[in-house]
């Protein structure tokens, strides 16, 4: 039994060793993070980050992340990692956010960005592959978003993911896996997952794709010469050719034969005794999920109230090296920050009550004096 612990425990540390772990930033160094994080200059009103653990924070050092520090400012700031494909791997993508500003009004979200993006002039235009992460304003919107890029489009996922609106650190946690599922947890816990196939709002591309499909196939038709018409369809029989391939050549539909007379060249495109149709599942024969060139993530956002702190960054292959990563940051300073935060308010409801006491105070003084005098002035 013992042994048999022992050779779990081996394995679990061999797969998170064999882990890819593409990027990860702590901000643990200091100054340094202003080499790794470029700062857009494509607007000179864009709002500035600093290095901060905020007004409340379970650890001093290990804590600290990028702030906000303007309000009413849109802000875009990014870092380079060499680029990678996730093609027929697990992508993660994780890090914590802390809204201690209690923000009415702004993003909270992270964005993944091919190699190629102009890091110095990164703006709201700018292509990404993926954003992910809450998104807070008013009443209304309170959401995780998901958004994939597409052939093209934007796609976002249609169920409604709510997000954390407290003030504390909360980690969050995207999975696209190779099998076209997906997952979202926030602070350790999964609070959606499904098919990138349903839960996306595909609608648009598939009807785009079985448009370009049916314009391609006949095409190619009316390309051919009046003897493959004749081939097709005037030597087919009834029957369904002993070479026919369901997965590949699609469903057999057997139609009546041609009246006498009919010229090939005059068939309409909807009589084919046996039309190549598409699967129905055609769309996880793409790469919903994959990115061929991944190589910077950054915060491109508006925020009305600033203070928000962004922190342990990662994005990696293996779910559970980014589960442990998650652990041994967030979950080691969750609590040590709330009892830090329930400690200041202590402290500021006593202030506030000794401000109120000193108030009365001043004004039983000045109340005495004055009737002092005013007795004064009557002798």
């Amino acid at each position: 039994m013992v042994r048999a612990r022992v050779s779990l425990w081996a394995i679990c540390v061999l797969r998170v060793a064999l882990a890819t772990v593409y990027f990860q930033e702590e901000f643990l160094d200091g100054e340094r993070w202003r080499n790794r994080w470029v700062q857009s200059t494509n607007d000179s009103q864009f709002g500035h980050f600093r290095v901060s653990s905020g007004k409340f924070y379970g650890h001093k050092e290990k804590d600290k992340g990028l702030q906000t520090t303007q309000n009413s400012r849109f802000y875009a700031i990014s870092a380079s990692f060499k680029p990678f494909s996730n093609k027929g791997k697990t992508l993660v993508i994780q890090y914590t956010v802390k809204h201690e500003q209690k923000i009415d009004c702004g993003g909270g979200y992270i964005k993944v960005f091919p190699s190629d993006l102009d890091q110095k002039n990164l703006n709201g235009k700018s292509q990404y592959y993926i954003m992910f992460g809450p998104d807070i304003c008013g009443f209304d919107i309170k959401k995780v978003h998901v958004i994939l890029y597409f052939k093209n489009q934007y796609h976002e996922n249609k169920k409604s993911i709510r997000c954390k609106v407290d003030g504390f650190t909360h980690l969050y946690t995207l999975i696209l896996r190779p099998d076209l599922s997906y997952e979202v947890k926030v602070d350790g816990q999964s609070i959606e997952s499904g098919s990138i196939e349903y839960d996306w709002n595909l609608t648009s591309l598939k009807k785009m794709e079985k448009t370009s499909l049916e314009s391609r196939d006949w095409d190619e038709v009316e390309g051919n010469k009046a003897q493959d018409w004749e081939k097709h369809f005037l030597d087919a029989g009834p029957s369904k050719p002993s070479d026919w391939n369901s997965e590949l050549d699609g469903d057999w539909l057997q139609k009546p034969p041609y009246e006498d007379g009919l010229k090939a060249e005059g068939i309409d495109k909807d009589v084919w005794l046996h039309q190549k149709m598409r699967p129905a599942g055609y769309l996880t024969q793409y790469d919903l999920s994959e990115f061929e060139n991944i190589g910077a993530i950054g915060l491109e956002l508006w925020q009305v109230r600033s203070g928000t702190i962004f922190d342990n960054f990662l994005i990696t292959d293996d779910e559970e090296y980014a589960e442990k990563f998650g652990k041994a940051t967030w979950g080691e300073t969750k609590g040590p920050e709330k009892e830090m935060d329930a400690i200041q308010a202590k402290e500021e409801v006593k202030k506030a009550r000794e401000e109120d006491e000193d108030l009365l105070m001043g004004k039983f003084h000045r109340h005495n004096h004055f009737s002092r005098f005013h007795r004064q002035g009557e002798l």
